[in-house]
C-alpha cells in the first residue's frame, strides 16, 4: 500500500478547519452570553460603589437572617432577626428566578403570616435566586441574593 503524502494543501486545511470550530465556538457562546443577559445592575457603577459601605454598615446593623425554601407549589421566605425573632418588613419586592437566565423569572406575592412570608410558586428542580429588596420599618434598606434548591 502506498503511503500518502502530508502535503501543505493538507496542513492548510487542518489549520483552516481548527481555526473555524474555534470560531464557531466563540460566536455560539457570545451569542448566547448576550441573549441571557438580563441587562443593567446599576445606572451608574461608580455612583453605587461611593454609597455601598453605608449601605452595607446600616443592612449589617438590622442584624437579619434569611432563608428560603419552596414546598408543596409555595415559596417560603423567612427573615429573622439578631435574637431569632420574625420580622415583618415596611415594604418586600423579590425577583425568583434561575441563575443563569430571566426567562422563568417571577415576582411572588409573598405575604407575612407573623412567622415568615408565602407565596404560590411552582418551581422546577434546580438551583433558583431569590432576589429580595426590603424596607425595614425605620426606612433602611435590606437587599440580598437568597440562593433556593429546589429537590425533584
Amino acid at each position: 500500500m502506498a503511503q500518502r503524502e502530508f502535503t501543505g494543501r493538507h496542513a492548510l486545511l487542518l489549520f483552516g478547519g481548527a481555526f473555524a470550530v474555534i470560531i464557531t465556538v466563540n460566536i455560539v457562546l457570545a451569542v448566547s452570553a448576550v441573549r441571557t443577559f438580563p441587562g443593567l445592575e446599576v445606572k451608574n457603577s461608580y455612583v453605587a460603589s461611593q454609597q455601598f459601605d453605608d449601605r452595607r454598615d446600616a443592612q449589617t446593623a438590622l442584624g437579619w437572617s434569611v432563608r428560603a425554601e419552596a414546598q408543596d407549589g409555595r415559596v417560603f421566605l423567612s427573615i429573622t432577626d439578631a435574637h431569632g425573632n420574625p420580622v415583618e418588613v415596611a415594604r418586600l419586592n423579590a425577583t425568583l428566578g434561575r441563575a443563569t437566565h430571566v426567562r422563568d423569572d417571577i415576582r411572588p406575592d409573598f405575604v407575612f403570616d407573623g412567622t415568615e412570608y408565602s407565596a404560590p410558586a411552582t418551581l422546577g428542580a434546580g438551583n433558583w435566586n431569590l432576589r429580595m429588596e426590603a424596607t425595614a420599618r425605620d426606612g433602611t434598606e435590606f437587599t440580598q441574593r437568597v440562593v433556593l434548591h429546589v429537590k425533584d
